[in-house]
């Protein structure tokens, strides 16, 4: 009886220590990926993404062994500074957890994924799930985080890994094939829901995907990328046999071509079901998917959101008329699909080491690589985006598209 009563305590104390506050419901779905954070408030987003590097935060004073973890304050206290402001004011933030290979090997042992790469050509790897690494630093992140501790700042989605069926270039565990892939990320996705529910009831995990569907990316094998609706349903099945949990959607539907900005004249996708690729134009296949039974959680479709796509500024005449436009028709096309709570474009500024793609609101300064220079005709759109002043701006730009009507 009393090891019953004790059980019953410790369950009790875990409930009431857990933030019950529903999911924030913002009047639009207009989010960026801050850069500036008072730039982004004065351009009224609703939605926010960070980025956290879950390698750096780790400490090697830490003993994994002996299940003890120490973390980098450093590092925690320059997120506080990039999240607070944010939620103070109300925007739904959104953290993409990623892991960046270190130049410590010892450092890699631990929080990166036993198979990864070992030369470590790669941009970002999946995360370590078998010493307790994960678990810990998601736990310690969500109680930090949670709402209980203000001073810090609140969030509300967690991103795990970045595009997970590019498991070898984007989330890197080694050369392996669909079931392999799929598998592995769902231990760490769970892992997380897990570690987030004990400090929140409503908070949200979500997967990671680039805008491949019925394809793998191009010029690779099958053991490093494999179709974005094939890996879904794969892990969708896993978590049904292992214990469904309440995971979401984030999508990157960038147009076909990323060097292309006109998201309307895709050549290649189409509105069913075996399209190569999920794009703005065809976006309503993934809501649709996501409404067979076998996909829904307690009977209603995972929720969406578009955590990162932006559009090319070609550098001709109408180069920003054009990436204005692309704006307007993937707003308009947006606010048809009610399961999508969040639209946060990628860039605020251009990157100069991002491929020769100049997806920003803002340019860059010449030989700077990410230095804020001027607007775009693309950043006063955003901003009116989700006002009263939209309609008429984005209007203004239907002709670029050939459309007749937005509806269309």
């Amino acid at each position: 009886m009393l090891r019953l009563f004790l059980s019953c305590l410790i369950l009790a104390t875990i409930a009431s220590a857990q933030n019950a506050d529903p999911f924030p419901k913002p009047p639009n779905v207009k989010g960026i990926q801050v850069q500036m954070t008072d730039d982004a408030l004065a351009l009224g987003i609703h939605h926010a993404t960070i980025n956290v590097n879950i390698t750096a935060l780790y400490s090697p004073k830490s003993q994994p062994a002996k299940g003890e973890f120490v973390w980098n304050e450093n590092y925690l206290a320059s997120l506080d500074q990039q999240i607070k402001p944010l939620s103070d004011a109300g925007v739904v933030v959104y953290l993409i957890i990623i892991a960046y290979p270190s130049k410590n090997p010892a450092i890699n042992a631990v929080t990166l994924h036993q198979a990864h790469r070992k030369d470590l050509k790669f941009t970002v790897g999946a995360p370590n799930t078998t010493n307790g690494f994960f678990s810990a630093v998601i736990g310690m992140l969500a109680e930090r985080w949670s709402g209980a501790h203000p001073e810090h700042g609140r969030v509300w989605g967690w991103i795990i890994g970045n595009e997970a069926n590019s498991h070898f270039l984007w989330n890197n565990l080694g050369l392996a094939p669909l079931e392999t892939a799929a598998s592995e990320y769902e231990k760490a996705v769970r892992q997380a829901q897990q570690a987030i529910r004990r400090h929140s009831q409503q908070a949200r995990v979500y997967l990671s995907f680039d805008h491949h569907w019925s394809i793998g990316m191009h010029n690779v094998s099958a053991q490093e990328a494999v179709p974005g609706r094939d890996f879904l349903d794969t892990f969708a099945r896993l978590a049904r046999e292992r214990g469904d949990f309440d995971w979401n959607i984030a999508w990157h539907p960038y147009p076909e071509n990323l060097g292309n900005p006109r998201a309307w004249a895709d050549p290649n996708v189409t509105h069913d079901d075996s399209t190569v690729k999920v794009t703005f134009k065809n976006l309503d296949v993934l809501p649709k998917h996501l409404e067979k039974p076998e996909l829904l959680f307690a009977g209603k479709p995972r929720r969406i959101i578009l955590s990162e796509q932006g559009f090319h500024t070609l550098l001709t005449p109408d180069g920003e008329k054009l990436q204005a436009a692309a704006f307007a028709y993937a707003w308009e096309k947006v606010l048809t699909l009610p399961t999508i709570d969040a639209f946060i474009y990628h860039r605020h500024v251009d990157h100069a080491h991002e491929g020769g793609v100049r997806f920003g609101l803002w340019r860059n300064k010449p030989h700077s690589v990410v230095e804020p220079h001027s607007t775009k005709l693309i950043y006063d759109l955003f901003k009116k985006a989700g006002t009263a002043e939209w309609r008429a701006a984005a209007d203004a730009l239907l002709p670029v598209t050939g459309l007749k009507a937005w509806s269309e």
